[in-house]
């Protein structure tokens, strides 16, 4: 490890932490960034887990806050080898039919998802072309820590609604398509969808496709961390990985240092210089399902009945409302559910790099209690199975990995959850405490930049962009540059 001091040190390189570190050396700052694995990424990592030549995500597939994040907006990735693709259908949700199947579908025009929609066209038109206009207004809002905000009524007209059960926004629409579509979102959540903000996640999922699409990256996951690591590097930054970060004092000194890392890691690594309070409220943060995944190498496309699915780069396959209502309530109340809601990503049908010539991949999780080891290949395979007959006949070979392989693979992942704490109402909006700054902890000059602190998970690297705002304004006011924009 570099024995130099910096001004600051990022411990984790995942894309929050890949983000707090580009932040703070635009801001003309020496940073040194630790990785404990041998490749930055966190839950942006592509590998050939099942035969040579075929590349899987481990974690994160398909990105619909990438492009809409406002700090990766700002970065110049493209000239860094990042290419996005653009599926002709964003998402699909097929159903049980007899008549050759069905999917409601969400596409890139707002008008035609509608459309497809029929007898829930204008509710859709209603509910989601209603929040399109507003987004501009409110997207610092939604993907940053609570405070007072800078259009209250944009986010008011928006809030009334997010804050709803989805369960309750449901009605909203009349037909199984409009309703099955939404569940589909609002099961991002992780959360009952009779809990209250599920809607949120919906309504935001839901606009991303009309705002910028539900893209993957050119070469998998891994394409997103290559870039923003050689954008880093080009500014000064420093890297080094299979570094392995116990204790606060196996860090070069800095005048700052931000964890990308979860509460639980946090304890472990500066608990004894933490405040007892604050301790006390880090081991009550409650973590959300975890999640069982799987990856396959196939001799052709998925077979899928409904023809929208076979253009679709996201496929949520759980049926009607009731079905995914049943399958989130058994992951949060420790039940494994006979048929689990399934979210899946078949990448290799756009991108060519993902398999070799007239083969294929596919990627798919469900959830599942916090910390199980039970195995659901059987009950995902039969889920695929069940909307695309003959799915078992394609596969060449499959790896799996249940919860805690999820959080051996990256301790970030406590029990397999990989949003970093339950996405509840009370931890969406304190997370992971309650505090004047979530970034900050007990510890002078110590900051948390992962998912675990606003807006939470997912690949748009907002939590490692304010934390490193936070302590710019507070360490760092006699040197450091604007860094927006």
């Amino acid at each position: 490890m570099a024995t130099k001091d910096f001004h600051a040190v990022v411990v984790g390189a995942g894309p929050n932490g890949l983000a707090a570190a580009i932040t703070l050396q635009r801001a003309n700052l020496s940073v040194l960034l630790l990785e404990s694995h041998p490749t930055v990424g966190g839950g942006m990592r592509t590998a050939e887990l099942t035969l040579p030549g075929y590349r899987h995500d481990v974690c994160s597939a398909v990105h619909p806050l990438a492009r809409l994040s406002p700090f990766l907006r700002m970065l110049p990735l493209r000239e860094f080898g990042l290419e996005w693709i653009d599926p002709p259908v964003l998402a699909a949700h097929p159903f049980d039919d007899v008549d050759g199947g069905r999917a409601a579908v969400l596409l890139s025009s707002m008008e035609e998802t509608a459309r497809q929609l029929g007898g829930d066209g204008d509710a859709y038109r209603r509910l989601i072309g209603e929040l399109l206009p507003l987004w501009p207004s409110i997207a610092e809002e939604i993907l940053g820590p609570l405070g007072v905000p800078r259009h209250p009524v944009d986010l008011a007209r928006f809030g009334i609604r997010a804050l709803m059960p989805a369960t309750l926004l449901a009605k909203f629409f009349h037909t199984r398509e409009g309703k099955g579509l939404f569940a589909g979102m609002a099961a991002h959540s992780m959360q009952p969808l009779s809990s209250a903000a599920t809607s949120a996640v919906a309504l935001v999922l839901l606009a991303a496709g009309h705002l910028s699409g539900w893209p993957s990256p050119m070469g998998g996951s891994q394409s997103i961390a290559d870039a923003m690591a050689a954008y880093f590097v080009s500014l000064g930054g420093k890297i080094e990985t299979g570094v392995d970060v116990e204790r606060l004092e196996d860090l070069p000194a800095a005048r700052v240092t931000l964890l990308d890392v979860s509460p639980r890691q946090l304890l472990k690594i500066a608990g004894a210089k933490l405040s007892q309070s604050y301790r006390g409220r880090l081991e009550r943060v409650r973590y959300g399902p975890g999640v069982f995944k799987m990856d396959w190498a196939l001799d052709g496309p998925i077979p899928f009945t409904a023809p929208e699915c076979r253009q679709a780069g996201t496929v949520h396959l759980g049926g009607t409302l009731e079905e995914i209502v049943r399958s989130e309530e058994d992951a949060n109340r420790g039940r494994v559910s006979e048929r689990p809601f399934v979210l899946v990503a078949q990448p290799s049908l756009f991108d060519a790099t993902r398999a070799p010539a007239g083969k294929h991949t596919a990627w798919a999780y469900c959830h599942v209690p916090n910390g199980s080891n039970i195995d659901r290949t059987a009950a995902i395979e039969q889920q695929i199975e069940r909307f695309a007959p003959g799915f078992r006949d394609l596969i060449l070979a499959r790896h799996t990995m249940n919860a805690m392989a999820m959080e051996i693979y990256n301790p970030n992942y406590i029990g397999g959850d990989i949003n970093g704490g339950a996405m509840s109402l009370l931890q969406t909006f304190a997370r992971p405490v309650a505090g004047l700054s979530p970034y900050r902890t007990s510890l002078h000059g110590l900051y948390l930049c992962s998912a675990s602190t606003p807006p939470g998970g997912g690949v748009h690297g907002q939590c490692g962009y304010h934390a490193a705002r936070v302590a710019l304004r507070e360490h760092f006011r006699e040197i450091a540059l604007p860094c927006s924009g």
